[in-house]
């Protein structure tokens, strides 16, 4: 029996861009011989078991009373409120995002006494979350616990920096105040609330007026690449340690792009598991690029089936992304922080076409760090989104800037400093 080994239970938030962070993460760790759990909602039942982890389950609503795909709430979520990502960032803070939040509440309020019966059957030695509501059987577990921030670092918010979901620009504050001035009135009095419920469990108040979770006493991680990152005002806690990137390792191979001969550019289109719900959207992208001379592989999204691809495109509803990514040329891409700083690790050029939560401040950030395009996604020309593709496909300064920035963060992997750090805590305890 080895002396070393420790319990890593690791608690994503139920969509798939946080699930697979926390994957290459957990790979690594079980690698090193350690027990790695996930907390998984019922719907998730058995893909993690299926990549050699143990599960624990819950449920953050009712049961329904058909079977459910995974993350089959937030793909209906998703589609239901679509005509809201039509609306500006400003505008949904009401509309949108409020109500994203309030699901979000509402899960953390149902689950709580599942988690506590988890912890106490799993006895982890420290909890990896990565979620972006708080859950208040976590703090009052007594476990040491890692939070990471698998989202834009306007999330971790400073003075100097523009207001988080915004996707307003960094050198230009003249919306700044309204902004914050309409999240203060939208979503204060659902922060207070949320606040008081937490306290009534047990928990620590929230740190701010403006934040739905806390900093972990002990470790706190969030992925993005230095050369992207803010330069802050007021430095971060000494918990605070920067992922530049956190890419899963993956046995998966692609290959079907190559019945589409090889001329032209290949170029990944993805609007991530939640994005793509939006069918009219993905239709009129297709539309566009079906029309252009280059090859795409298209990750099709949860209503695959209710629209073609072109001639010139392959995909399907999954797609393995870390097998697509080194072989392509540029990224069409929603904004998702995953699939953002996976392009980066690979140095690929992208076009972001933002929809909702933090993909309108990665699109931002890529577009202002002249580090690809950022465009208006349902209000784009048919010509901007080819013209922006085949710029960036012949911009030889940039490829090479992003050569040596891929250069270094493959260098460096996220996932190994990330498995490090929390198996160090794991193996210490809380201080």
């Amino acid at each position: 029996m080895n002396d070393d080994r420790r319990t890593i239970v690791f608690f994503p938030e139920g969509a798939f861009g946080p699930t697979n962070n926390c994957v290459g993460i957990g790979n690594v760790l079980k690698e090193r011989g350690h027990r790695v759990v996930f907390i998984v909602e019922e719907s998730f039942a058995g893909t993690l078991e299926a990549r050699g982890f143990e599960e624990a389950r819950m449920r953050l609503q009712p049961p329904p009373e058909v079977e459910e795909a995974p993350g089959q709430f937030w793909k209906d979520f998703i589609r239901e409120t679509a005509p809201e990502f039509r609306k500006p960032t400003i505008e949904q803070l009401d509309s949108f995002l409020k109500p994203t939040w309030q699901a979000l509440i509402d899960g953390a309020m149902y689950v709580d006494d599942r988690l506590r019966e988890i912890y106490d059957e799993v006895q982890p030695d420290v909890v990896v979350e990565d979620n972006v509501v708080a859950f208040a059987a976590l703090q009052t577990s007594g476990r040491p616990w890692v939070r990471i921030t698998s989202c834009n670092p306007l999330e971790l918010k400073d003075p100097n920096l523009a207001p988080v979901f915004s996707g307003y620009p960094q050198d230009d504050r003249g919306g700044w105040d309204a902004f914050w001035a309409e999240y203060d009135r939208v979503l204060g009095p659902q922060i207070t609330d949320l606040d008081e419920w937490l306290r009534s469990r047990g928990a620590p108040a929230l740190p701010s007026a403006r934040d739905y979770i806390w900093e972990s006493p002990d470790l706190n991680l969030y992925v993005y690449p230095q050369e992207a990152d803010y330069e802050r005002k007021e430095p971060l806690a000494p918990t605070w340690h920067r992922l530049d990137a956190s890419v899963r390792s993956s046995d998966e191979t692609y290959a079907e792009h190559e019945r589409l001969g090889s001329d032209g550019s290949l170029i990944y289109l993805s609007l991530g598991s939640l994005a793509s719900a939006d069918v009219e959207l993905m239709q009129r992208l297709v539309d566009v690029l079906g029309r252009t001379p280059h090859r795409y592989i298209v990750s099709k999204g949860p209503q695959a089936d209710l629209y073609e691809l072109a001639d010139n495109m392959v995909g399907a509803e999954f797609v393995p992304q870390p097998a697509i990514l080194p072989m392509i040329d540029l990224v069409i891409t929603h904004g998702g922080n995953n699939t953002v700083t996976e392009g980066w690790y690979f140095g690929k050029p992208m076009v972001v076409l933002p929809v909702f939560w933090d993909q309108y401040d990665n699109a931002q950030r890529v577009e202002e760090l002249g580090l690809g395009a950022r465009l208006p996604t349902y209000a784009f020309d048919d010509d901007a989104l080819p013209a922006a593709i085949d710029r960036l496909l012949a911009d030889e300064p940039l490829r090479a800037r992003l050569g040596t920035m891929a250069a270094r963060l493959r260098a460096n992997p996220g996932t190994v400093r990330a498995a490090t750090l929390i198996e160090d805590l794991a193996r210490r305890g809380r201080d």
